[in-house]
């Protein structure tokens, strides 16, 4: 399939290849953090994830746009996904009724201020 040129607008924002799944623009990559667990090395994205999509655009260009990544535990309202995991690691996950691109400027924004 295609990829639409608002979604290679959203993954250039992001510099994040875009790939469509399930019909939708999706934008799949990892976080560059060393994480153990068990005491094993994991570059897995099911550790390390970070995904964006967006779907359900309206008459105004609004979407329900959606994200996850991996963050340290930094902030509140966050989940584990793993036990046993060095250094701790946090699931966020965030949605917004918004501009694609303008979800895209900011989450570009938030990732640029997450530590490494």
């Amino acid at each position: 399939m295609a990829i639409a040129p608002l979604c290679k607008q959203f993954g250039d924002i992001l510099e994040i290849s875009p790939q469509i799944i399930n019909g939708l623009c999706t934008l799949m990559t990892v976080r560059n953090i060393p994480v153990t667990i068990l005491g094993r090395p994991s570059r897995s994205a099911l550790t390390i994830p970070m995904m964006f999509s967006f779907e359900s655009v309206d008459q105004n260009g609004k979407a329900l746009c959606l994200g996850e990544t991996v963050i340290l535990p930094l902030v509140t309202a966050l989940h584990n996904h793993w036990l046993f995991n060095n250094p701790g690691i946090m699931f966020i996950h965030f949605e917004s009724i918004d501009e694609p691109v303008q979800f895209a400027y900011k989450v570009r924004h938030a990732i640029s201020v997450l530590k490494h």
